[in-house]
């Protein structure tokens, strides 16, 4: 578990004015204040705001900060009388965080956490928050950050930590781990058909040449697959590396945790949403909005509702929010986002 540092809190004066439409949030391409360069423009940028409708005043909080760009949109429209609330557990996005604490006029705040354990701190704060909002998985700065271990293009030593002051590595797994358990983190993380033989093929390589970077586990991954598997359906180790990653830092446990923490922090008329990468967390995240926003659930053959059960919730949008073709063409990592959320409307809990 990590860590809660102690939280930044910083007010400042008036900022930028707020955008009022998706197409002006879709062009809010910035400085990465970080380094200097321009930064990744944030999936879904112009749908989020949309579906979130922040308005000043309010508080917000964002449980997976990492280079901070749907927080500095959100943060131009909560204006000098909102509050920010930041969340991550990596170093790097403390960073970035500081450095826009700095250029907004909200007030902020950032725990370095896992947002399971910071959401149950606010709770116990007794927060009450407008808007709660997921972007799941890793960050592109992670990605881009070549010795982290996380991306399979490059050669660097086998990590994979978003906390990297965790003892549990990809390293460590892909040494330590038996075929078995191997086999199931692959199976049930990440999809692959070819589970087994990659698990095997990793076990037997161990007391010959140790897998210690990216790269050698690629080479093992190539060795285990039938060739045809190789060339169909993206990179043959795609799913390995998402499966290791979300193990390393037990990415669904995490959401399985926050997602009832986050709906009770919300009030009544606010907006809890989240972006998904891969089907595990997307299919998590629709089937708790569908059951806040479920309402009678007698069997269907009852004259009169019995069960007296009332939707806490209704949907934004019925199905998935996906990107446009125009964002896919220029970032080419958001053509497997989905956007979901949903409204609260009481905080009395389904029976």
């Amino acid at each position: 578990m990590s860590t809660v540092l102690p939280e930044i809190r910083a007010s400042r004066r008036r900022g930028s004015r707020g955008r009022s439409s998706i197409a002006a949030a879709r062009s809010a391409a910035r400085l990465d204040p970080a380094a200097g360069r321009p930064g990744h423009s944030p999936v879904l940028a112009g749908e989020l705001l949309e579906v979130l409708d922040p308005q000043p005043g309010q508080t917000a909080i964002d449980c997976t900060f990492g280079g901070g760009g749907h927080a500095r949109l959100l943060a131009e429209r909560l204006g000098s009388s909102g509050t920010l609330v930041a969340i991550d557990r990596d170093p790097l996005a403390e960073t970035r965080f500081q450095a826009l604490s700095a250029e907004v006029s909200c007030a902020v705040r950032f725990i370095r956490a896992g947002y399971a354990e910071a959401l149950e701190l606010l709770a116990h704060e007794g927060l009450r928050a407008d808007i709660v909002y997921f972007d799941l998985g890793m960050s592109s700065m992670q990605v881009d950050t070549r010795e982290r271990g996380f991306s399979y293009s490059y050669d660097a030593p086998l990590d994979m930590r978003m906390d990297p002051e965790q003892e549990l590595s990809a390293l460590s797994i892909v040494a330590d781990w038996d075929e078995r358990r191997l086999a199931r983190v692959l199976r049930d993380f990440g999809e692959e058909r070819h589970a087994g033989a990659i698990a095997r093929a990793i076990v037997r390589r161990r007391p010959d040449a140790p897998i210690e970077t990216t790269l050698e586990l690629v080479d093992t991954i190539n060795s285990a697959i039938p060739a045809p598997a190789r060339f169909a359906g993206g990179h043959p180790a795609k799913r390995v590396f998402q499966a290791l990653r979300i193990a390393v830092n037990d990415e669904l446990g995490q959401l399985d945790r926050a997602l009832p923490l986050a709906w009770r922090l919300l009030r009544p008329g606010g907006v809890l949403a989240g972006i998904a990468f891969q089907s595990l967390e997307d299919r998590r995240m629709k089937r708790f909005l569908a059951d806040r926003a479920r309402g009678c659930v007698c069997p269907p053959d009852l004259p009169v509702c019995a069960c007296g059960r009332e939707p806490q919730a209704t949907l934004i949008a019925r199905r998935s929010i996906v990107p446009s073709a125009e964002e896919i063409a220029r970032n080419p990592r958001a053509a497997s986002a989905r956007l979901r959320a949903a409204r609260k409307l009481t905080d009395e809990e389904p029976g």
